[in-house]
Parts: structure tokens; C-alpha cells; sequence
């Protein structure tokens, strides 16, 4: 379609005889717009009357196919020619996608698509130009030369404006030049500078862009292109959050653009944070205010002289609005990171960081204030979003977006207002909304010691946690226990090494603070587990924290999507980070009633089950990359213990065993080749690292391997050989009962498939033997011994309690060949043989008690619970989950089911064959 076609609105007229001397000179169907255009702006008018001859026919045709030429023709000039060419292409630009914005032919992000694409090729033909000149000078080697031009702001996001300057940040790539980098950046900065004067000198024919290399790392000293090992250097040690924000739009748009994809990718963990980066909003906040202190834009609001995009309410609040909001979670999810701000806002309110209702009101700002700024721009082509300080000067803008006066001056006025009410409450820091309660004298004395603790150091950290700190000591005095629950946020704060972002994720989002609250009160232990690992409380604003529980499929795909990426040391931290923020969800989900303990047993053990299973293959192509890929058949991950029966605790370790199969094979085949046995030695030690090394995101989990053949003194990867032979010839009977509970966690399925069929023979042949009760009585007896109970909320150790009921079920299954794993289906397998259903019920009620009492105590505390030892709200914990009305009620149930459950077992250790 051709472009008067295409024609749905225009300007109205503002100079009559200027709207009649163009309409006399461009007679044609686009008449009426070009008139209204030429009425409204002397610089288009101008324009109309130097480009006559291209215009007319160009309008004749789609705007797309005379745009397409007109970059067509930059291609095609000789370097002699260039600057003319540019600049008679940019006249060119400007009129047709002046009259395409003005005519509704093409929408704003089409327009400022089309104005981004022109700076684009602006840029590269110079960028071509002068390399291709240094090359001829032998100033570079011919090749791959490594230079890039980044585009940063409004030419980053596609996103440019009608008289835009362009910000570019220059850069190279010293590694394409080793031993000549000195030479090369001589040649890059004469590059730039010549590529800067062909851009923006303004000769007979006009400029092209306004040119700023301002936004390059440390503009002030450092030179105006240079190496991206510097310019890493510079933002690893001095990066700010404007510079931050400013690389989120960041592209590269001329030169070697795969180079500059590799600079923008290493410079990720500097513009995108892991964690959630709530300080950023008062780093914008301080920003605003100071724009608007140096432009003097703090007076009251009215149309003459306001600033459109630093102004109040303008397009620089919006931006920053999406912007900031990208800081904080941007890090955590890749899909909040589109360049453009319409983009940004719609990528927000999908993910749930926005309502719609704004996102849409913000949007329709956005376009109407750029629309406002491009008519401003188009009068005299001045790059100004300053609005007319005279009335003449604002009828005239009104005109050129097609509106009346009044009509412009009351939408204008309005519009301001509305931005303004949906951007301030985000940005401002409120005052205290509460007064300090009255505290104890005690109470106190702790809070005026907070002032020395590192978290309250600086004096940002201070302004912020001044602000929430009447609110947040309110909550605490409400607790049933309000002196237990401070002295539990006194350890809290005084283990966090740095306050400034978790104080501004409070701030951002009270509710963190009422669990704060819940976590003092009822948990110590897991709040000081939280001042280690604060970044945890990052999953709690991602919106689906307290969703259902999304099964082991649904943690392997959002562990993978985390990992998705990431190098084999990211994969370390990223998983350690992943884990925390599962692990504390599930511990908040179980203290706050959402979960029972034998709910938070399963999700715990299927988190084990996750990092294991996504590890491993990963762990074995670390491997593999040095060593070459696994000889024979490969290896599989065994759990043991309460991994293999699905119900670990808070505070449990894993209990694992690896199972190889060379098939044959003697050795691997690599760069650095190894005999089996050692190849998969060194696999199983460094799977055992990725779980238990120490990172700065802290560790996995402990592992615990003493349950391979032979214990301690065995190969820590032990052959599908040397395996059935051990458990057949060799294995003790404890041994056959850890095997009652095995589980394959990770590995090649067919393998998988062979350990578990032979675990099944073994318990068929081995359950058989008349040793079995006799073997397990003994252990037990020994157990008694050494591990006696610890008190009366002992949950673990001790005749009748978990671990006893847990070896009776273990002993029947190994002698019923019960596949079964938990403890409720080892028991049920006995189907009478040894156990009346009575007896049955009773170490099952034995057995939920204890576990629930586990599991309850292992997350309030790592060292064990007692009547002496809970305060106030972790007491109430256990009671609920426990189901007792008093602490006595509760020793005295405990106390109780043991003596029952050691009964039964009793009786089971001395049957023989079914009969006493």
C-alpha cells in the first residue's frame, strides 16, 4: 500500500500561509498532511522544499521500500563521499519518518525502530569505512579486527527519538591482538574519533547524529575506546547502579557484534544480581531527585517550561519505574530483561511485579508523552523535550498533535498527575508509619546495641531500617513471647554481615517482616540460620512461594532453568543458592502450619533427589571433558537410609553409594585417559565435592558413604561385579537391611534397572537366612548401648523410639523379600507372620509420633529439643504439630509409645519363623 493510503490522522493548522505554500508545491493525495505538517514545523518545511524532487515519488510507494532504499544508498557510497551521503540519508530519514509519526502510518515503536535502524547503518558504514582505512595504513591486521560499537540508552532499546543524540560505548577485543594491543588501540581511538567528527560535525549539508561517548566506564580519564578487559575491570570494581541500569538496554549495533555479545554476556553477573536488588530503588529515588535539583525542575507543575521527559511525571519516571524493577529480579529471571521500557512493563506484569491496570495506564503515558517529545523535536529539530514557555509556542504544539489548546493543556496537566500517582509511592521512601513502642529496660539495651552490629554500619543501612524498625519491633511485641522473640532477631541481625538490601526488601514488602516476626518467635535456630543465608528470603517475593508443592518433575525444571547457562562453577553456586531457597521455604511452609512434618520429610527428601539427579550427569561431563567419557556401561547413584526410604529431615545428611559397570572396559578415552577403577573414583570424589564443598553460597548437603561394601576401608565407586559378590558372599545383616531401603537417584537407566532387580534377589535369598532376628537383636542391643536416649523428647535413639521402630520394619521386610522402602509399607509386608494387627498399629502410631517429633525439632533446632530448652512459641510448634495439649501431655505420650513400640519389637527378636 502506498503511503497516502495509509494516512489516519494529522496535525492540525497552525500557519496558514505557510500550510498553502505547501500544499501549492505538493499537490498530490498527501496534501492535507503535508500542508498541516509544513503549517506546523519551519524545520519539515524546510525539509519539504530541499527533498521535493525524492519526496513525491517516494510517496507514491510503501514507506518500508523508500526507507529500505534510502539505507540501500549508504552501502553504495565511496568513502569520499560518506559524509554527504549520510547526511543527505538523515534528511531524507527525517522527513518521511516525520510524516509517517505525524500521518498514524506508522505507530511509535515502528518510528522509533526506523529512526534506531538508520543510526545503526550510520554507524557501521563509518565503523567500515575506518577500519578498512587503518587496515590500508597497516595499522591493523587484516581479519577479524574485534572492535565493537555498543549502543546504550534509547539506540540500546530501538527506542530513538526524533532529534535523539546516540550514546555508544567503543570497545575492542585485546585477545584478537596479542602483542600489538597498544598499537590497536591507537588505531580504535582515531577510529572513533574520525567515526564521531564523520557523525556529528555539521557541514553545508547538516549532521547526522549528536554523538556522546560519555556513558564509557570512568569517561573523565579513560580513552574513548578501550579494551573490554579494562572496561570489565572498571564495572567489577566500581560499577554503579546507573551504570547498571544503563547496560540493561546496552546492544551491539555496528562492528563485531559477536565480540560484543561475548563483552555483554561476561558482564551479566554486574548488571543482573542473583539476588533480589531492592536497594536499587532508593539508588533511583536519589537519582531523580538529583536530575531534577541540576535542571531546576521542582517547581510547581505547568504545562510552559515542563520538561516532558525529567520532569515530574514524565518519560524518565517511567523508565526508571520498569528500569528499577528489572534491577531487583532481573537477576533471578531472564524473562525480565527486554531492552525496550514498553517491553519491560509487559515482561513485569506477566511475571506478576506489576498490576495490568497499571502497566497499561503506564504504557499509554509512555507513548503520548513520546509522541508529545517527538513534535517538540520536529519543530527546529532541536533535541529538547522542554515544552514552549509562551502560549503561541504551546498552541503550536497542541496543533501538531491534533488537538485544541484547551483540549492539549487539560490532558497535558492531567497526565502529569496520573504518572505521577502511580510512580512516586514506588520510588519515595515512606516515613515510619508506626511510633516505637514502649520496650523493657532490657529490651532496650538490645535494641541500642544493634548500632555496632555490621549491618547497621553504614548510613544508608541506618536511614532504612530507621524507617522500619517502629513497625518491626511493634509486630515483635505482639509475639506470645516478646522478649524470647527479640532476643531470636537481636542473633538475627547480629549474624548478617551487610543490611542495606535486606533492609530494603523489607521495606519494599512487609509481609517479609511478619515472617521475619514468625521465625523469632517460634524458630531461633532457623533465624540464625537466616542472617547467614538472608538471600533466601528472595524466593519468598518470587509469587509462587507459598504455592503448592510442584512434585520432583517440577523441581527439575525450575533447577534446570536456574542452572540453564551457567558454567560448571556457576552451577556449584547457583545450585547451593537454588537449595537454600527451596529448603527455608519448605521450613516456613512446615512452621506456619501449611505442611505436616511427614509432608516436609517427602519435600525434602525430593529436593535431595533433584540436586542429586541434575548433578550428576553434570558432574560427569566435568569429568569426562578431562578424562574422557565413562568407560563401559557408566555409573549410578544409590541412596541409602531415610534418602532411600523419602523422608529426611531438616538438618539430614546423604547417605549415598555409587555402583559402576565397566562392561569390559579397561580404560577411558581423553585427553588425559584413566583406568576404570580410577576414572570412577574420581568421578564419585568429585560428585562428593559438588555436594559438600564449602562456596561462598555455603554447601549441598554433608554426604555420608560408609554404607558401600566394606565401609571406610572399600573404594568409594564400587564395580556391579564386586557388588553382587560382596552382598552375596560377603555383606553383614545390617548390611542386607540398608538394602531394604536403597533407591537409584541418578544414572543410565538400564544400569538403574540391573541394581534394582538385583537389590530385589538379594533380599529374597538373604531375607531366608535363620540368622536374621538373632543378627538384628544383637545390633540392636549394641545400638541401646551407644546410642541411649538423650532425654525425654528424644525422638531418634533408644528402645521403642525411631530408629529401633525402623529396624524392626527393615528385618521384616528383608524377611518377607518386600521391595517397600518407608516404614508404614516394610510393616504392612509382615502381613501377620510376626505381628498382630495390633502390634502392627502400635509401632505405627509409635512411629508417626516420634517422626513428627523429629522433624519438628530438627527445624527449631540442630542440637536436639527439650522441655528446658524450647522457649515459648517453639514449644507451641511442637505441641501442634504433635497433636498434645501440655509439654507434660507430650512427655508423657512419648514415653508411652516407646514402651509399647519396644515391646513389640521385643516379641518380634525372639520369634523364630513365625512362632515363639
Amino acid at each position: 500500500m502506498s503511503f497516502a493510503s495509509r494516512i489516519t490522522r494529522q496535525p492540525l493548522v497552525f500557519d496558514r500561509p505557510a500550510a498553502a505554500e505547501a500544499r501549492s508545491r505538493h499537490p498530490g493525495p498527501a496534501a492535507d498532511l503535508i500542508a498541516a505538517t509544513a503549517s506546523c514545523s519551519p524545520f519539515l518545511r524546510d525539509l519539504l522544499v530541499k527533498e521535493q524532487a525524492w519526496l513525491d515519488p517516494a510517496l507514491e510507494t510503501a514507506p518500508e521500500q523508500a526507507f529500505d532504499q534510502v539505507l540501500a544508498s549508504l552501502t553504495q557510497s565511496p568513502g569520499d563521499a560518506l559524509g554527504p551521503a549520510l547526511r543527505q540519508a538523515k534528511r531524507r530519514i527525517a522527513l518521511l519518518t516525520g510524516l509517517a509519526d505525524l500521518g498514524g502510518v506508522w505507530d511509535l515503536s515502528r518510528v522509533t525502530q526506523s529512526l534506531t535502524r538508520f543510526a545503526d547503518a550510520a554507524v557501521q558504514a563509518c565503523l567500515t569505512h575506518l577500519v578498512a582505512e587503518e587496515v590500508r595504513r597497516a595499522k591493523l591486521p587484516p581479519g577479524p579486527h574485534g572492535m565493537v560499537v555498543l549502543a546504550m540508552g534509547k539506540m540500546g532499546a530501538h527506542e530513538l527519538n526524533y532529534s535523539s543524540d546516540i550514546d555508544l560505548i567503543c570497545l575492542f577485543d585485546e585477545t584478537l591482538h596479542p602483542g600489538t594491543e597498544m598499537e590497536a588501540r591507537q588505531a580504535f581511538i582515531r577510529v572513533t574519533r574520525k567515526m564521531t567528527g564523520l557523525l556529528s560535525d555539521i557541514t553545508q549539508d547538516g549532521y547526522v547524529f549528536r554523538t556522546d561517548l560519555r556513558l564509557r566506564p570512568d569517561a573523565s580519564v579513560m580513552p574513548v575506546c578501550l579494551s573490554m578487559a579494562s572496561a570489565l575491570a572498571y564495572y567489577e570494581a566500581e560499577g554503579r547502579t546507573w551504570e547498571r541500569a544503563a547496560h540493561i538496554k546496552a546492544r551491539p549495533c555496528a562492528g563485531d557484534i559477536a565480540a560484543g555479545e561475548r563483552y555483554l554476556k561476561a558482564l551479566t553477573p554486574f548488571v543482573w544480581r542473583r539476588h533480589l536488588d531492592y536497594a536499587a530503588i532508593q539508588d533511583a529515588h536519589d537519582m531523580r531527585l538529583r536530575i531534577r535539583d541540576h535542571k531546576g525542575l521542582n517547581g510547581p507543575l505547568k504545562v510552559e517550561g515542563h520538561n516532558v521527559k525529567l520532569g515530574p511525571g514524565g518519560i524518565r519516571e517511567i523508565e526508571f519505574f520498569a528500569q528499577t524493577r528489572q534491577l531487583i529480579a532481573g537477576g533471578r529471571d531472564p524473562d525480565l530483561r527486554p531492552r525496550g521500557t514498553e517491553a519491560a512493563l509487559q515482561a513485569l506484569t506477566e511475571k506478576g511485579w506489576l498490576p495490568e491496570t497499571v502497566s497499561r495506564d503506564l504504557t499509554q503515558a509512555y507513548r503520548t508523552w513520546r509522541e508529545v517529545e517527538h513534535r517538540l523535536q520536529m519543530v527546529l529539530d532541536e533535541q529538547t523535550q522542554t515544552m514552549p514557555t509562551s502560549p503561541e509556542g504551546i498552541a503550536r504544539i497542541a496543533s501538531f498533535c491534533g488537538m485544541t489548546e484547551t483540549e492539549f493543556r487539560s490532558s497535558f496537566l492531567a497526565r502529569i498527575e496520573s504518572v505521577e500517582a502511580l510512580t512516586e509511592g514506588f520510588f519515595a521512601p515512606a516515613a515510619p508509619a508506626e511510633p516505637m513502642p514502649e520496650l523493657s529496660p532490657q529490651a532496650q539495651s538490645i535494641v541500642e546495641a544493634w548500632a555496632q552490629y555490621p549491618a547497621l554500619r553504614s548510613d544508608r543501612a541506618q536511614a532504612i531500617f530507621a524507617r522500619i524498625k517502629p513497625g518491626l519491633l511493634t509486630r515483635l511485641m505482639r509475639a506470645a513471647a516478646p522478649e524470647e522473640a527479640l532476643s531470636a532477631l537481636d542473633g538475627f541481625l547480629s549474624g548478617l554481615p551487610a543490611g542495606v538490601q535486606l533492609f530494603a526488601l523489607f521495606e519494599a514488602n512487609p509481609a517479609l517482616v511478619d515472617l521475619i516476626v514468625d521465625i523469632c518467635a517460634t524458630a531461633p535456630s532457623l533465624a540464625l540460620y537466616l542472617s547467614r543465608n538472608a538471600r533466601v528470603l528472595d524466593g519468598v517475593i518470587g509469587g509462587s512461594f507459598f504455592a503448592p508443592w510442584p512434585g520432583r518433575s517440577g523441581l527439575m525444571a525450575d533447577l534446570a532453568r536456574r542452572l540453564n547457562g551457567a558454567d560448571y562453577e556457576q552451577v556449584l553456586g547457583l545450585s547451593r543458592i537454588w537449595l537454600k531457597e527451596w529448603h527455608f521455604r519448605v521450613g516456613v511452609h512446615h512452621l506456619r502450619g501449611l505442611i505436616d512434618g511427614f509432608e516436609a520429610g517427602h519435600a525434602y527428601a525430593e529436593l535431595a533427589e533433584t540436586v542429586v539427579a541434575t548433578l550428576w550427569p553434570l558432574v560427569t561431563a566435568e569429568v569426562a571433558r578431562r578424562h574422557g567419557p565413562p568407560p563401559g556401561r557408566g555409573a549410578v547413584v544409590v541412596g541409602m537410609g531415610s534418602l532411600g526410604g523419602a523422608r529426611l529431615n531438616a538438618g539430614s545428611d546423604l547417605d549415598l553409594i555409587v555402583i559402576y559397570d565397566a562392561d569390559g572396559v579397561e580404560s577411558s578415552e581423553g585427553p588425559k585417559p584413566l583406568a576404570t577403577r580410577p576414572w570412577y573414583a574420581k568421578l564419585t570424589q568429585a560428585m562428593i565435592t559438588a555436594l559438600t564443598a564449602q562456596t561462598p553460597e555455603g554447601r549441598l548437603y554433608e554426604v555420608d558413604m560408609r554404607l558401600r561394601p566394606s565401609g571406610r576401608q572399600g573404594p568409594v565407586a564400587t564395580s556391579l561385579d564386586s557388588f553382587r559378590a560382596y552382598q552375596r558372599d560377603e555383606a553383614w545383616t545390617w548390611e542386607h537391611l540398608a538394602l531394604t531401603r536403597a533407591r537409584v537417584l541418578a544414572g543410565p537407566p538400564d544400569l538403574a534397572a540391573e541394581v534394582e532387580a538385583f537389590r530385589r534377589e538379594v533380599l529374597a535369598e538373604k531375607g531366608q537366612g535363620a540368622r536374621v532376628l538373632p543378627d538384628v537383636a544383637e545390633m540392636r542391643a549394641r545400638l541401646a548401648e551407644a546410642k541411649p536416649a538423650q532425654g525425654p523428647w528424644e525422638a531418634k535413639n533408644g528402645p521403642g523410639r525411631l530408629m529401633d521402630i525402623e529396624l524392626c520394619a527393615q528385618s521384616l521386610a528383608l524377611i518377607a523379600a518386600s521391595p517397600a522402602r518407608s516404614v508404614e509399607r516394610q510393616l504392612a509386608s509382615d502381613r501377620g507372620r510376626h505381628l498382630s494387627q495390633t502390634e502392627k498399629q502400635a509401632l505405627e502410631e509409635a512411629a508417626r509420633l516420634f517422626w513428627q517429633t523429629q522433624a519438628a525439632g530438627r527445624l527449631l533446632s540442630d542440637r536436639g529439643v527439650s522441655p528446658e530448652t524450647l522457649g515459648e512459641g517453639a514449644r507451641a510448634f511442637l505441641l501442634r504439630e504433635t497433636g498434645q495439649a501440655s509439654a507434660e501431655a507430650l512427655t508423657w505420650a512419648l514415653a508411652e509409645a516407646a514402651s509399647r513400640a519396644g515391646r513389640v519389637i521385643d516379641k518380634v527378636m525372639e520369634t523364630r519363623d513365625g512362632t515363639e
